[in-house]
């Protein structure tokens, strides 16, 4: 059984090369590219389907925000790990049938919620959702290394980032429009829905590698994919490796990411229901609010590169402290301006959402490529990456209780005091800027 299930996900075996056909190439190039670029999208649909309901749940009284705290880090929590795991197994895997596998049982996993009362039963599920919401990114990355060269990889990795903007601007719209309608429930059924037709999708256009397709992308290309190391090469990489978890700059840099997935977090899970329960929003007015950073974030996301080249001479150091500063006064304007004024929320999400979508970029992990060896960028955006979605799953955790805690109930009516969570998100975007400065100066060490 162990066997056949792994030689179902291998990497699939070159075709004969075919004569040149640059048209083909093209085509099966660009369907791989939008289905890696949707299917990943959609994964953010089902993985933040939870954060639109937040608020109906506690109102019919099935879970206290708590307990949707504890259920949203036990994601984050399984995400973080599966990051390391999933990354090395996609290297050596069937894109194809590893990032689709993934989105399938996320969406399956949603649509049980939509049928589940059991505190226990809702976090196991929404646990393993996470596990293989963690075959999504790496898989997408995957599929831009093995169909686009070097020359064409950076502008496509950089709209393919947008992914996840573009995905969680669909989930605070549609999810958004299903819960207004008929109700949380089929909030949960809703993303299900549209994370099997995303899994669907990836089956009928994307592909796994241009060998299989009878392509090579240049004359040096291998017609087989091989993935074994010399003893020398072997060597080198744990060297490498070894040298990016003994640099304290990176280990700085995933800190200063933490925090900023912390502020990011607290926007993207709790956003809707702040909104709701101190603005007096709607569900559907609130996640429309929402909606408009992951918008704007698209436009940081795909001109991060552009801003740090052209606008600052490839320095990523002050992008980050202008973009986290922007930041800082998006969340105090969110959170600090009394009153309802809408003008001033989607102001508030505008500056979030760009400087989130320069920030993720950047401190998510860009800074420490830049500064690990050339051969160990994966090992340093897996310890940013572990570090920056503890951070989410803590805030996840820290929040329920923060807002449980400074609960009162007035004439039958729930009543919340902020104030604390306030300072505790503003506080963590602030950090992050610090810990930023700390390696202004940091400088890539290759190792001999």
């Amino acid at each position: 059984m162990l066997k056949q299930l792994i030689k179902f996900y291998q990497i699939s075996t070159p075709a004969p090369v075919l004569k040149e056909n640059k048209k083909k190439l093209k085509k099966l190039q660009w369907a791989t590219f939008f289905s890696a670029t949707a299917g990943y999208g959609i994964y953010y649909v089902c993985r933040l389907s939870l954060n639109v309901v937040k608020k109906p749940i506690v109102e019919e009284g099935i879970f206290s925000e708590t307990e949707l705290g504890i259920i949203g880090a036990v994601l984050f929590f399984t995400y973080a790990i599966g990051k390391f795991t999933n990354g090395f197994l996609a290297d050596r895997s069937n894109i194809r049938r590893f990032m689709s596998t993934g989105l399938l049982i996320t969406a399956l996993a949603n649509l049980c919620l939509g049928f589940t009362h059991s505190f226990i039963l809702f976090a196991v599920l929404w646990g393993i959702s996470g596990w293989f919401q963690s075959m999504g990114a790496a898989s997408g990355v995957v599929s831009l290394t093995r169909w686009y060269s070097s020359k064409e990889r950076g502008t496509f990795y950089g709209f393919w980032s947008a992914s996840h903007n573009l995905g969680e601007a669909l989930t605070f719209i549609s999810i958004a429009l299903l819960v207004s309608w008929m109700g949380w429930r089929y909030g949960m059924i809703g993303a299900g829905i549209i994370g099997i037709l995303g899994f669907f999708m990836m089956l009928v256009f994307m592909r796994d590698t241009p060998q299989s397709q009878g392509f090579l992308l240049n004359k040096n290309s291998s017609s087989v994919d091989s993935h074994s190391l010399s003893g020398k090469q072997t060597e080198d990489f744990n060297k490498a490796q070894k040298a990016v978890l003994k640099n304290p700059a990176i280990w700085i840099l995933a800190l200063s990411s933490a925090f900023m997935y912390i502020s990011r977090y607290a926007v993207n899970s709790w956003g809707v229901f702040y909104l709701e329960a101190q603005k007096g929003y709607s569900t559907l007015d609130a996640s429309f609010i929402i909606s408009i950073s992951s918008i704007c974030g698209i436009i940081g996301t795909v001109f991060s590169g552009i801003i740090s080249d052209k606008m600052f001479s490839g320095s990523r150091n002050i992008p980050a402290l202008v973009f986290g500063l922007m930041n800082v006064i998006a969340l105090c304007l969110f959170l600090l301006v009394p009153g309802v004024h809408f003008w001033i929320d989607v102001l508030a999400m505008v500056l979030f959402g760009l400087g989130i979508g320069v920030l993720i970029c950047f401190l998510g992990g860009l800074m420490a490529v830049d500064i690990a060896p050339r051969n160990a960028s994966g090992a340093a955006l897996g310890v940013v990456g572990i570090a920056s979605y503890i951070g989410a799953g803590l805030q996840d955790v820290m929040s329920g209780i923060l807002i449980e805690g400074q609960k009162t109930v007035q004439n039958g009516v729930d009543v919340y005091d902020f104030t604390y969570i306030n300072w505790f998100w503003i506080g963590a975007a602030l950090l992050s800027v610090l810990f930023a400065l700390l390696v202004w100066n940091a400088k890539s060490k290759e190792v001999d």
